[in-house]
């Protein structure tokens, strides 16, 4: 096919990418070897890349429809996001199911459910706020036998024959609860609690293992599976979000490494340093001593070859005040690659210091090797909320292009605590360049030169900032309304960025938003704290227990207020909405960039744009994506936590020209795409499973196989 080329620039684009190129035949780290998809993100690398062209662009338009697996038929889902990813191993597909997290293998070529497999039930598993939240399973073998591992919502480590779904013979430990298994589990809570000072000085009773961490002293649970590195489990960790407690106390999450064959516990990395432990002088006061939560909520990725584990982590309790927890906080807000044998550091990089905005790093670390300047380099990709792109050399941790530390603005709240300096990468670009000035009179609406000019008169009376703009107490006195900031990719753990190691390309789905933040009050020491009742987004389903609490809280609490003014419902900045962007990451530079689906109705039609030409910018909901080949496929989900979708736009799955973004071929979905997409090749027809799902339509989570006819 002939590529057609509008501009110049593109053409020049195109000739870059042709020549920085990885070769088409690059070492691809392991995962889709003979048509599988092993993990998560198909390889370790979390790619979400295939070299599967059986499908291809000449015949993507004669995809059918196979198969549709329907989630809700596995109990209750009142979550309408499908978010678990299937695998593909050895003839069968993995993956889990509603808030039970029922692991289920499912026939590849018709959709069967071969097996289900079910935890106990348990209070702890009552209590958990992430129980919607699974993302999947992992794969790994003993001698030969296939074993799949899983990490419940109630924090049990399960080990699965792969082909019958019962607990492994002779792994783990008893857990002395009358439902359970006397095999094939570990309890993670035991080995959480192991050492830690908090627990170690708990008088009120023995350990409950029906009951887990006591609620007095925090609450741990688990959203992105564990991954298996040679012979190693690394299991990681989820809490209640920190954006949702006042309380200040929690278990630290920390990383745990076990026997991929026998489940005993190898090791242990503690994100919050102990003393004599590297970073342990970036928490002041003595806040290590009770500050937890510092989740791994994203997936992990690894390099087997290296023996090195990838993750990132959130913040610690209290993502909107840190004066409790003052300083820089390791491991917060940070990418790690730690030995898996032995759970050492070999290197880290923190992304973001002191989080107070919800940056919570939420996607998984990348992995492709790249070719810069002549030199070729294992290469670890970072993508964040903020729309920075990070790119280190994944054996030594050196940034592959500078990244400087810039001044930040800094908080007036009474004893909070902002770093003074912040990171951000000289390359790669941003996804959108609004994230290195703020929203500046560049960035404003310009339609029209009244609008522009009530634009001007609002953003007037707010002071700019960048990426780290705090919120301000709500009795200031500036002769300013408030700080106003903006990012450039937003939440993007429903649609993570993909990379092609063929090619070098990485593809991001992004949108920009600007906000003026909540203004901050006192707490007065009333802990709202409560995640025993029912937890957002599990239907509600969670029991009411007499809530217990902790015995601190944060001094300041989000107040409310905030927001920005809008020129009639229209917002002061030039949208930018569910855009699809491509970087040639062997240079660091964007090479093409796209909306995806039609600027809404109700903005073209808006009065004060009559007889405007407004420009497409994208329509409501995320782009998700992966790799198949010489392809870019592509989708359209919906908009996290407002369930939005445009009725009046196909539902869709595009072929997408790699180079160009340029759609080839589209087939109907039956529901908008969630999270993610695979392909595998069965008994020599590959297929595509996308995941859907919506309240409104008749898949409130399902899979949907694609294959030629």
């Amino acid at each position: 096919m002939t590529i057609r080329t509008q501009t110049l620039a593109l053409s020049l684009a195109l000739l870059i990418t042709a020549v920085t190129a990885t070769s088409a035949d690059s070492q691809r780290l392991p995962g889709t070897e003979n048509g599988e998809w092993r993990y998560l993100g198909g390889d370790s690398g979390h790619t979400r890349s295939s070299p599967l062209d059986q499908i291809n662009a000449s015949n993507f338009a004669d995809l059918e429809i196979d198969w549709i697996w329907k989630s809700d038929n596995f109990g209750p889902n009142l979550d309408y996001f499908m978010r678990s990813t299937p695998i593909y191993v050895d003839g069968l597909l993995y993956t889990v199911a509603t808030t039970r997290r029922q692991v289920v293998a499912i026939d590849p070529s018709t959709g069967e459910t071969i097996w289900i497999f079910r935890e106990p039930e348990t209070t702890r598993f009552l209590r958990s706020p992430r129980r919607a939240y699974g993302k999947g399973v992992a794969y790994g073998e003993i001698d030969g036998r296939g074993v799949i591992y899983i990490t419940s919502p109630a924090f049990f480590l399960w080990a699965l024959d792969a082909k019958t779904g019962r607990p492994l013979e002779n792994w783990g430990a008893s857990v002395p609860l009358d439902d359970f298994e006397q095999t094939g589990a570990v309890d993670l809570v035991t080995h959480l609690l192991d050492g830690w000072g908090q627990w170690e000085r708990w008088d009120e009773g023995p350990y409950d293992a029906d009951y887990g961490v006591p609620r007095e002293l925090g609450m741990v649970t688990a959203s992105a599976p564990p991954i298996v590195v040679n012979g190693v489990v690394v299991v990681l960790v989820g809490h209640q979000p920190s954006y949702g407690q006042t309380r200040i106390e929690n278990i630290p999450g920390d990383i745990m490494g076990f026997d991929a064959r026998t489940g005993e516990f190898m090791w242990k990395f503690h994100v919050i340093p102990r003393p004599g432990e590297f970073g342990h002088d970036t928490w002041e006061n003595d806040a290590w001593m009770w500050s937890g939560d510092m989740s791994t909520w994203a997936p992990a990725s690894a390099d087997p070859e290296l023996g090195l584990v990838y993750l990132v982590t959130n913040a610690s309790t209290v993502q909107s005040y840190s004066g409790h927890r003052p300083g820089d906080n390791l491991f917060g807000g940070t990418l790690l690659a730690l030995d898996v044998q032995t759970g050492e550091r070999r290197w880290h990089f923190q992304i973001h210091k002191s989080d107070q905005w919800n940056y919570d790093l939420p996607t998984p670390p990348m992995l492709m090797d790249l070719t810069v300047n002549g030199v070729e380099i294992p290469a670890v990709i970072q993508n964040t909320k903020q729309g920075l792109v990070f790119a280190f050399n994944r054996e030594t941790g050196e940034p592959i292009w500078p990244i400087e530390q810039r001044p930040v603005i800094q908080t007036q709240v009474p004893g909070n605590y902002t770093a003074a300096t912040q990171a951000y990468p000289t390359l790669p670009a941003p996804l959108d360049s609004i994230i290195l000035t703020g929203l500046t009179e560049e960035y404003l609406i310009d339609y029209t030169p009244d609008l522009k000019a009530q634009a001007q008169i609002i953003l007037s009376q707010y002071q700019v900032g960048g990426l780290y703009v705090p919120p301000l107490p709500f009795d200031h006195d500036n002769d300013f309304i408030n700080n106003v900031g903006c990012q450039g990719a937003g939440n993007v753990i429903p649609h993570p960025p993909v990379a092609d190691p063929s090619t070098g390309m990485m593809y991001a789905s992004h949108r920009r938003t600007c906000s003026a933040p909540g203004f901050m009050r006192p707490t007065n020491g009333v802990d709202v704290d409560n995640p025993n009742f029912a937890v957002p987004g599990d239907g509600g389903a969670t029991p009411n227990y007499t809530p217990t609490t902790g015995t601190t809280v944060a001094a300041w609490a989000p107040g409310g207020g905030g927001g920005l003014p809008t020129i009639d419902g229209l917002q002061i900045w030039k949208r930018m909405n569910n855009q699809l962007s491509a970087f040639q990451m062997n240079t660091g530079e964007k090479i093409w960039s796209l909306p995806v689906g039609p600027t809404p109705e109700r903005i073209k039609d808006h009065p004060l744009l009559a007889g405007v030409d407004v420009p497409e910018s994208g329509g409501v909901g995320w782009s998700i994506q992966m790799i198949a080949g010489d392809l870019l496929i592509q989708t359209r989900s919906l908009s996290q936590g407002t369930a939005q979708y445009d009725p009046d736009a196909p539902l869709e799955l595009h072929a997408r020209d790699k180079m160009t973004g340029e759609i080839l071929a589209s087939v109907p979905l039956p529901a908008p795409g969630q999270y993610g997409m695979m392909t595998y090749m069965h008994e020599g027809k590959q297929y595509i499973v996308v995941q859907v799902g919506s309240f409104r339509t008749d898949y409130p989570g399902a899979l949907v196989a694609y294959t030629l006819p």
